[in-house]
């Protein structure tokens, strides 16, 4: 008899390996030192080892932890700002972030990552300036990370339609010293479950020099590249008056397409430069409640499964999505690619499924490490309660029900447990390492202020929503 650390038993094991969700009725999992050893059948791994603790999960279905490829989580603190309005970044998100604080956009990171982490999410691939405090946060929390310091030499204010960014040399220096103070601090640590990318925010945020350079260290220190891509007209614009080419075209060109590059959004993508992308073995993330309503638009992420690529799912920042859910991404991914192709066939939930768990790991570089439950992978994974009213009934033949209920039905309470290398980090509404009061009382105390500081440029640019406020809508 093996002995191991952990030995978890549940009525349903979804491992999602092979080409669908890899099912095992009354499957177990064995656990040493973070690591699964063993996965089968419930009497197959009785056999064969023996747990110096055992997890009994009764009526409840397993599934490797969820991935949340993309997330600004300190925009959590300007939750439901910026929504139903044209030209997002600069008349809906701008007034409201210009005037944040570190402490601020702090507490705005911490709500966001409990929230992610109670909806089911494991692996938090956060991009943002303020991801020193963000790896300590989740240090604390047991989390996994996959952390990018967003790099920009674009001066931060509010550009009018049609005008070209200044770019900033300093501030562009400054971003890139950043990430690399961020990836020298943290990156492989705790057993390697942070890793740290270098994410310049897109190629029209940052200069070709600039890029350039980013490549050459990412490619130094064996990482990747987390950035925006195509990810709407502006940048569309932006880049053609610089380089008189669209973005992926000039991508391309300059060799920036390729393993290294994970490629956030392709909003304003064909079908075919989606391919060009996926051929060039990058990853792409796909943020479908952020891009649905900023921009009315479902990014061509089916064209880029096509064309062989990977794709992950990620919910942005709670000013454009409203939400960090995962479960709610699956559901919109399905929904909102069912519609765009009139065809209910397109994206069924089992291919959602694997968007939030293996083929995301597989896009972002963690494809080795998590996205499935099998031997040599570490322990990342989610308990769902099958008795929570979106989950039932239950059906196991002549068809099973659990992945469609998963996908179209959850809202993310359903997840009652989460635990990383085999170690709980939240059960039963409760998490084991952080405070989640303590984290609701902080962000109580900001809005006030913050919404004091923003009100004069909110109201001088007299966007949607400031026509909403005065005419009583809001």
């Amino acid at each position: 008899m093996n002995k191991v650390d952990l030995v978890v038993v549940s009525d349903h094991l979804y491992t999602m390996t092979g080409e669908g969700v890899g099912y095992i009725e009354d499957g177990a999992m064995a656990i040493d030192r973070g690591r699964i050893v063993a996965v089968g059948r419930r009497d197959e791994i009785s056999k064969e080892y023996e747990g110096e603790k055992a997890l009994q999960l009764k009526k409840k279905a397993v599934f490797p932890g969820l991935i949340d490829a993309h997330m600004h989580t300190g925009f959590g603190i300007m939750r439901g700002l910026a929504q139903d309005t044209g030209n997002w970044m600069m008349y809906g998100l701008q007034p409201f972030d210009n005037v944040l604080t570190e402490n601020e956009r702090n507490a705005g990171s911490k709500l966001g990552i409990i929230e992610a982490v109670k909806a089911g999410t494991t692996t938090l691939g956060d991009y943002e300036t303020n991801m020193e405090f963000v790896a300590g946060f989740i240090h604390r929390l047991g989390a996994r990370g996959n952390l990018t310091h967003m790099i920009r030499e674009a001066e931060k204010r509010v550009y009018e339609p049609g005008e070209l960014y200044l770019f900033n040399r300093d501030l562009g220096e400054r971003g890139l010293l950043r990430n690399l103070e961020l990836y020298d601090k943290w990156h492989n640590k705790d057993n390697g479950r942070i890793k740290v990318l270098f994410g310049p925010q897109g190629p029209d945020f940052v200069g070709r020099e600039l890029l350039e350079r980013i490549y050459d260290l990412a490619e130094e220190r064996d990482t990747l590249v987390h950035m925006h891509t195509q990810q709407g007209d502006r940048e569309t614009y932006q880049v053609q008056k610089r380089y008189g080419k669209r973005p992926i075209e000039w991508l391309k060109e300059e060799g920036f397409l390729g393993e290294r590059l994970v490629a956030v959004h392709l909003t304003d993508a064909r079908d075919d430069e989606a391919k060009v992308v996926a051929r060039s073995g990058a990853g792409m993330i796909l943020c479908p409640g952020s891009i649905g309503i900023i921009d009315g638009i479902v990014p061509p992420s089916v064209a880029f499964q096509e064309a062989g690529g990977n794709v992950a799912l990620g919910s942005d920042q709670a000013p454009g999505n409203n939400c960090h859910n995962i479960i709610n991404e699956m559901k919109l991914a399905t929904l909102f690619n069912k519609i765009k192709y009139t065809d209910p066939e397109v994206m069924p939930a089992w291919r959602a499924l694997r968007m939030a768990t293996i083929e995301g790991a597989r896009a972002i570089g963690l494809g080795d490490v998590v996205g499935s439950l099998e031997a040599g992978k570490r322990a990342d994974f989610i308990a769902i309660d099958l008795e929570k009213p979106s989950m039932s009934p239950v059906y196991s033949y002549p068809m099973r029900n659990m992945v469609p209920n998963l996908v179209y039905s959850a809202r993310g309470d359903e997840v009652c447990l989460s635990a990383v290398e085999g170690e709980i980090i939240y059960r039963d509404g409760k998490f084991m390492n952080v405070d989640e009061d303590e984290i609701i009382g902080e962000v109580g105390v900001y809005p006030d202020s913050i919404g004091k500081r923003a009100s004069g440029e909110f109201f001088s640019i007299n966007g949607t929503n400031a026509v909403f406020m005065k005419e009583g809508k809001l």
